[in-house]
């Protein structure tokens, strides 16, 4: 029995999770290659999501074979279906625009997924993200962003709870992109110059409108186009099919250029107005994650970003009550989505996380 630390290896076959391995490898650790079959809508009829084709099943199995590590792979098909794929339907459903992102790292990656190496002797789960961990003298694990800014994940891994994070290790968190594609060039890697995945990997053609119009149908049911004052301007297509903040595509004529504001669900009903009604200075959220297990304080300032590819802003944050947060910005936010997360940090850490429950 190896007296190495053992780590898995969530492998995609993709650049990110290969050069992990092998950095890993390298490093000394006892390593283990794991990939995870999830489900998509059509793999009952000899298709595959896109996180795990047979093409990409067949390079992970092949970069573990070049670095000489044990290779499996592990059913997700059920608990991926059940756990994200029904939570993205029953949000839309409920008028608000999920990021099941964050969703699949908390309870795919970060729960069943660590839950199965742990319980095959591994010490540590592995990813390819771009975010980094710093270990404390006390134990305690701090989540930084990735020394790529253009790459970094450390929002997608918010909802990460302390005692899971322990177990984390992100080996290309300290690299660029252009810097991890090298070093699989040094190493002879096949998939050196591989695209990366993309979200929504379980849509058979990446159209969510077209997947929920068949699963959600009661979220594309027409409505009202009103203005914040009641004033009908027109008849919307289904609330999915618009974001905040959206100017083209409404198909009403205005004496100004309107907007997507809000929408209300209530009414089944989408608010519009000018540009200058876009935008709030505060928002709340519920289902927050502090990653060190508690806030920082009853309030404290902190950059928050309000989705994946937002440019942090300044602002506030409350801890209310009820154990939710108000955000309040130091200037208006343009495009708060219920259903977002909005991810809180000061300086390079990741404090966690909450789903945003409106704007005000």
């Amino acid at each position: 029995m190896s007296s190495r630390p053992r780590v898995v290896v969530a492998m995609s076959g993709g650049v990110d999770s290969s050069v992990a391995a092998a950095l890993l490898v390298e490093q000394g650790y006892d390593v283990v290659g794991m990939m995870m079959r999830l489900w998509s809508e059509d793999c009952g009829e000899g298709g595959a999501n896109r996180c795990c084709t047979p093409d990409q099943m067949a390079d992970a199995r092949r970069i573990a074979a070049q670095l000489g590590i044990p290779f499996y792979v592990i059913d997700t098909q059920e608990i991926f279906r059940r756990t994200i794929v029904q939570f993205f339907i029953d949000r839309y459903a409920a008028a608000e625009t999920p990021n099941p992102c964050l969703q699949c790292n908390r309870h795919i990656r970060f729960e069943w997924l660590l839950g199965h190496a742990l319980a095959s002797g591994a010490d540590f789960l592995a990813t390819g993200h771009y975010a980094r961990v710093e270990r404390a003298q006390d134990g305690r694990a701090h989540l930084l962003k990735g020394r790529d800014a253009a790459k970094d994940q450390s929002y997608a891994l918010s909802m990460i709870t302390q005692d899971r994070l322990r177990h984390a290790l992100f080996p290309v968190g300290g690299y660029t992109k252009a810097e991890v594609r090298a070093l699989a060039v040094a190493r002879g890697l096949p998939v050196a110059a591989k695209h990366d995945s993309q979200d929504l990997c379980f849509l058979a053609d990446g159209d969510y409108r077209r997947f929920l119009r068949q699963h959600a149908p009661g979220a594309a049911r027409p409505g009202p186009i009103l203005t914040r004052d009641g004033q009908q301007l027109g008849t919307h297509t289904g609330l999915l099919d618009y974001t905040i903040g959206q100017r083209k595509g409404l198909g009403i004529s205005y004496s100004a250029p309107l907007y997507v504001l809000a929408t209300d669900p209530a009414r089944n009903a989408l608010i519009v107005g000018t540009a200058g009604e876009l935008g709030s200075r505060s928002l709340s959220a519920g289902h927050v994650n502090w990653i060190a297990g508690e806030p920082p304080a009853e309030r404290f300032a902190a950059d928050l970003k309000i989705r994946y590819k937002a440019r942090p802003a300044p602002g506030t944050v409350t801890v209310l009550p009820d154990g939710g947060v108000q955000v309040d910005f130091a200037e208006p936010q343009r495009d708060i989505t219920p259903g977002q997360g909005v991810v809180f940090y000061v300086g390079e850490e990741c404090l966690g996380g909450g789903i945003i429950a409106r704007s005000q």
